[in-house]
């Protein structure tokens, strides 16, 4: 678990921050993923105390490496690679906040799906309706 070179798409899929090694690559290559300020290749080395900011979804997320591990184990072992900071805690709490007291777009939705006479109803309108675009010649 202490080895002493880590590439950054290695460390990323053992810390769990994605699903599979490729994944982390993508994100890297995509330019999703810094360390240390500087935008970062999948097969960046990583030291002890580098500073890696990632976005997730919508989120930015920046953490400390505090251990360099290659393997990927349960999720309070790989808690143990990283320390987050105080500021991205405090900003992924607040956009988790922001999700919640939005509406729910199912709420708008008044009637829900056309019944089959509904459709009936739209087809025939739509057969019988004239249109100056219509062209029968």
């Amino acid at each position: 678990m202490n080895d002493t070179r880590v590439r950054l798409d290695k460390w990323l899929w053992a810390a769990r921050f994605y699903k599979t090694r490729a994944i982390a690559a993508d994100e890297a290559d995509r330019g999703r993923v810094s360390v240390n300020g500087l935008v970062a290749k999948p097969a960046r080395e990583l030291h002890l105390g580098d500073r890696v900011t990632l976005r997730q979804g919508g989120i930015e997320r920046v953490v400390d490496v505090l251990l360099l591990g290659t393997v990927r184990g349960p999720a309070p072992v790989a808690q143990t690679l990283y320390r987050e900071t105080a500021d991205s805690i405090a900003a992924r709490e607040r956009a988790a906040e922001a999700r919640r007291l939005q509406p729910e777009p199912a709420a708008t939705i008044e009637q829900g799906r056309p019944t089959k006479r509904d459709r009936r109803k739209l087809a025939d309108w739509n057969r019988w309706s004239a249109s100056l675009d219509d062209t029968n010649s």
